[in-house]
């Protein structure tokens, strides 16, 4: 064997850089030692050093490596060389041995099925406003019955904001949100059942289908901030509320088709039978968190787990300090106002479509589709402004009065140019604008809570979203009332109304700054 040691200076303060990175250290209880084994490739072959790295005594601050050839040359040995090269990527080979569809993040398959189950949440919800048109003309119902129907999905839907939240917390987000999906997958099927044994069996089995709804945002957030990093939330998040938009998209577009070829009760059918196999896919792959799941790969939950901030958990809530913060009752009073256009529009867009404008129920979906589609571009286009105002300086209040403002003011805007256009493409763009800008309350309204009272930041969003299901259920049912004793114009007066007032209250109130511990 061919044996050599020798001593190098490896740094002193006289040299103009700073000693180099270490590499792979062997040994860190000691600070003043540190071994490494370092290969090396020679015109001898393949060599392997052990080195001893010390620091100067009577600390002048200068480090020495005392080397040492352990191993002959293995210049002839490819096993030795083989060997050496699958040590030093053997997280790779491992890689390149799972097939792809395993090595895809698993955090990422949790938000695609929270994607899938909002899409679900939408296409079940949606499809009562396309199919109320030909189930009215069979069952003889007037605009208020119409409108009381529309509405019963509220009376749930409200009940379980608050009490979803504290559920998810309590049990785990799977199971709460698994069980939001059955839920309101068999009301969806068991709605013309309902219809067809009369009108009070409708209105319960609609509330029943708010009552699981209400609970998929809440456990969506529980388990979300559970599996994804901060670095990845925002994208997660508008992946998972794209899949609204996308669900009301599809359940217009695919509703209409399926009530001219099998009739109005195969909507349901169809539609609530996909949450099974949703649930399937829940049940095998989904957990509440990291820590439960089996099969995350130790690269990846160390990653979750390092990049996730703890909170210390909320005890006590200070109710009666929450509510004497001005910018609290602007928060609730906004999202009411906010919702009670943003309801009507979801609800009660088709008949506009079919009654003023004189589509038929073909043409009233697909021209419904637009304004989804804006409000998703519009919403990823606020967001980005928003982010970049900040950025270049401007204040977090100041950049969410703005974005509200256009949320408001815009909406209202073209709601008032409805009675003034002559043709149906006006009107439809009037909507599809009116929608698009309405997009903008999510940089303003919607981001509020985690601004003024991170730790409180659910409770906020409970209180404020029950005024806005409130103002759904109002809002639709006193559009069937309107209707019947006024026209299309008179509602969307009250909405421009309300959107005004919002306008008014959130600039005098609202604020970007914490102001709740």
């Amino acid at each position: 064997m061919v044996a050599m040691s020798f001593r190098a200076l490896l740094f002193s303060p006289n040299f103009p850089k700073s000693p180099p990175e270490t590499i792979s250290t062997r040994n860190r209880s000691n600070p003043a030692r540190s071994l490494f084994r370092v290969p090396t490739n020679s015109p001898h072959g393949r060599r392997l050093f052990r080195v001893s790295v010390t620091e100067g005594r009577r600390r002048s601050g200068k480090v020495y490596a005392d080397v040492r050839d352990i191993l002959d040359s293995v210049r002839d040995s490819v096993e030795f060389k083989d060997a050496l090269d699958d040590a030093a990527s053997s997280e790779d080979d491992l890689d390149s041995t799972i097939p792809w569809w395993e090595q895809f993040p698993k955090r990422w398959v949790i938000v695609i099925l929270c994607f899938a189950s909002f899409l679900l949440c939408n296409m079940d919800r949606v499809n009562m406003s396309i199919a109320i048109l030909p189930m009215s003309a069979e069952f003889n119902w007037n605009p208020a019955t119409v409108g009381l129907i529309q509405s019963s999905f509220f009376w749930g839907y409200l009940l379980t904001q608050i009490a979803g939240g504290i559920w998810a917390d309590t049990v785990g987000g799977k199971s709460v949100l698994g069980f939001g999906v059955v839920w309101w997958s068999v009301a969806t099927v068991l709605t013309p059942v309902a219809a067809k044994l009369g009108l009070p069996f409708l209105l319960v089995v609609r509330a029943f289908m708010g009552i699981g709804e209400g609970v998929a945002m809440p456990a969506m957030n529980n388990i979300l901030s559970k599996w994804v990093p901060v670095a990845e939330r925002s994208r997660s998040l508008a992946l998972v509320y794209s899949g609204m938009y996308l669900g009301s998209v599809t359940g217009l577009a695919f509703s209409p088709f399926l009530i001219h070829q099998y009739g109005w009760p195969s909507v349901f059918y169809s539609f609530g039978s996909l949450g099974t196999v949703w649930v399937a896919l829940w049940i095998n792959k989904a957990y509440s968190s990291p820590n439960d799941d089996p099969q995350l790969r130790p690269q990846e939950k160390k990653l979750i787990v390092s990049n996730c901030i703890s909170k210390q958990p909320v005890k006590t809530i200070p109710w009666k300090l929450i509510l004497s913060k001005p910018p609290v009752w602007a928060l609730i009073v906004s999202h009411f106002c906010h919702n009670w256009g943003t309801f009507i529009l979801l609800t009660w867009m088709p008949t506009y479509y079919n009654q003023v404008l004189k589509f038929n129920l073909t043409e009233s979906s697909l021209f419904c589709v637009l304004p989804w589609l804006t409000m998703a571009f519009s919403a990823n286009l606020g967001g980005w402004i928003a982010d970049t105002l900040v950025s270049r300086g401007l204040s977090v209040t100041t950049v969410r009065k703005i974005m509200q403002s256009i949320g408001f003011l815009g909406p209202a805007f073209f709601l008032t140019q409805l009675s003034h256009v002559n043709s149906p493409a006006m009107a439809v763009l009037c909507m599809a604008c009116s929608q698009g800008t309405d997009a903008f309350s999510q940089s303003g309204l919607y981001s509020n809570h985690q601004d003024i009272a991170p730790r409180y930041s659910g409770v906020l969003l409970g209180l404020s979203n029950t005024a806005g299901v409130l103002a759904g259920v109002f809002g639709t049912a006193a559009t069937g009332y309107i209707l019947q004793h006024g026209s299309w114009d008179d509602v969307f007066k009250v909405s421009v109304g309300l959107y005004l007032v919002g306008t008014v209250v959130w600039n005098l109130f609202s604020t970007g700054e914490k102001i709740l511990d």
